[in-house]
């Protein structure tokens, strides 16, 4: 029974404040419908106040203005027996609410400032970026500098499952991400990325919206992300060819995005964050239970390496320190991969810019694709991940890295393995990888 309290909390000033309603009755304007005017303060609600006055409902009285109201039928008000004159004293207090009543509205069908982006509603996309349809063969003529796409597909892991929800979480966590200056960004004042604002530039940034993927079949759902990568791929942008960040999705779906970019790029120097080295045979880690299953999140770079996406000796693993799976075979097939690794320890000796000063005398002026499991992190620092391994980095550690690699050629990227459901509250995973992203698409932005 609600309907009665919407004009009975009045001010000094609304109680000396009279309208006539549609019936004669004297009525008394309520505070609320000072403030907010016409938008509440309608003919019909004139005439609901009305009927409720002439039956006795309701009242102003001076003593009491919550007089006619029982307890046991309007309990949001049972415990506020406020007199007149404490009410009079709480509405003074906060007079300056009464110096600027008027409001002007728009006409009830003008709709303008309707257009504008909502960080709490409307069709989510990566901070907000516009979005079409880019796998539409007729889109094509569209410009993309670089594009967001996302990789729901789980049926990789070896462990906990869930990263098919990692697309929708991350964009959740970009809500926020609308533009201006990161003071952090480039790490220090003098860094070039240091006055960057990725996200107001004249490229065209888009949303791509998600790879349809089959959970049914791993090969299909694989050839479904290649063909929506290939498609993306077909268009250009303002500057020069189209640059890709993929969300996972489990590790497997880094092979087809590699696929891709290669075929547009060439050979690939990888910068792959992770606490697994994922270069594993198939006959170690999967493949010695089905051939179906020797592709996944585990050997997909030994797939990448043998089908010759890869620059080899320009590629690194960083942050790793999971126990290999075969203890005498393991690195020296790493290797021959043509990876060289930093372990999660590394950080303690040479620090960050040791690490940086030798992922940029690798890389040299290759095509660079930067794929970031979110498990490289420490599970303090992103718990909603399927295979977690404590001792890793932290958010900060992870992210001056990637902002120090200014002037690498970055031409593809992707963020994988953020497992919702085993995310915490406050989604500090989620938010994480889009940390993660936000780097990335800085990196790019200033090599365009």
């Amino acid at each position: 029974m609600l309907r009665s309290i919407v004009f009975i909390i009045c001010s000094g000033a609304a109680l000396a404040s009279v309208i006539q309603d549609p019936i004669g009755l004297a009525l008394k304007k309520s505070f609320i419908d000072e403030i907010y005017g016409e938008l509440v303060d309608t003919q019909d609600s004139r005439t609901h106040k009305a009927h409720l006055l002439q039956l006795n409902l309701v009242t102003a009285s001076q003593n009491n203005v919550f007089e006619n109201i029982e307890p046991e039928t309007h309990l949001l008000f049972s415990q506020l027996e406020l007199q007149y004159q404490e009410l009079l004293r709480r509405l003074a207090h906060n007079g300056y609410l009464r110096l600027r009543l008027k409001v002007k509205f728009p006409d009830d069908d003008d709709t303008l400032d309707l257009d504008g982006i909502n960080m709490f509603g409307g069709i989510v996309t990566y901070a907000g970026f516009p979005t079409f349809n880019c796998f539409d063969k007729s889109q094509f003529d569209k410009n993309i500098d670089i594009a967001i796409v996302g990789a729901p597909f789980d049926t990789g892991v070896s462990y906990r499952p869930g990263a098919r929800f990692g697309p929708d979480a991350i964009r959740l966590g970009a809500r926020r991400l609308k533009g201006g200056v990161n003071p952090a960004r480039g790490n220090s004042r003098n860094s070039p990325l240091a006055k960057l604002d990725p996200y107001r530039t004249d490229l065209s940034i888009i949303d791509c919206g998600d790879v349809p993927m089959t959970p049914f079949d791993n090969r299909i759902a694989l050839n479904q992300l290649y063909r929506g990568e290939r498609a993306i791929h077909a268009h250009s942008g303002k500057k020069g060819a189209t640059r890709v960040i993929t969300m996972g999705g489990d590790h497997t779906i880094t092979l087809m995005a590699l696929r891709a970019a290669y075929e547009k790029y060439g050979k690939l120097a990888v910068l792959h964050f992770d606490s697994h080295i994922d270069t594993w045979n198939p006959k170690v880690l999967g493949g010695g239970i089905t051939d179906y299953m020797s592709l996944n999140h585990g050997t997909f770079l030994h797939y990448a390496a043998e089908q010759g996406y890869l620059a080899k000796d320009h590629c690194l693993h960083l942050g790793i320190r999971a126990p290999y799976v075969d203890n005498k075979y393991d690195e020296k097939h790493d290797r021959e991969c043509g990876f060289d690794l930093f372990t999660a320890r590394d950080i303690d000796s040479i620090g960050t810019k040791g690490i940086v000063d030798k992922v940029k005398s690798v890389v040299g002026n290759m095509p660079v694709y930067i794929s970031v499991d979110i498990d490289v992190l420490d599970p303090s620092h992103a718990p909603g991940t399927g295979t977690m391994e404590v001792g890793g980095w932290t958010t900060r550690e992870l992210l001056t890295i990637l902002d120090s690699l200014d002037g690498l050629h970055v031409v593809g990227a992707d963020v994988v393995e953020v497992s919702p459901p085993f995310d915490s509250n406050s989604e500090i995973t989620s938010l994480a990888a889009t940390a993660v992203i936000d780097s990335i698409l800085g990196l790019m932005v200033y090599d365009i």
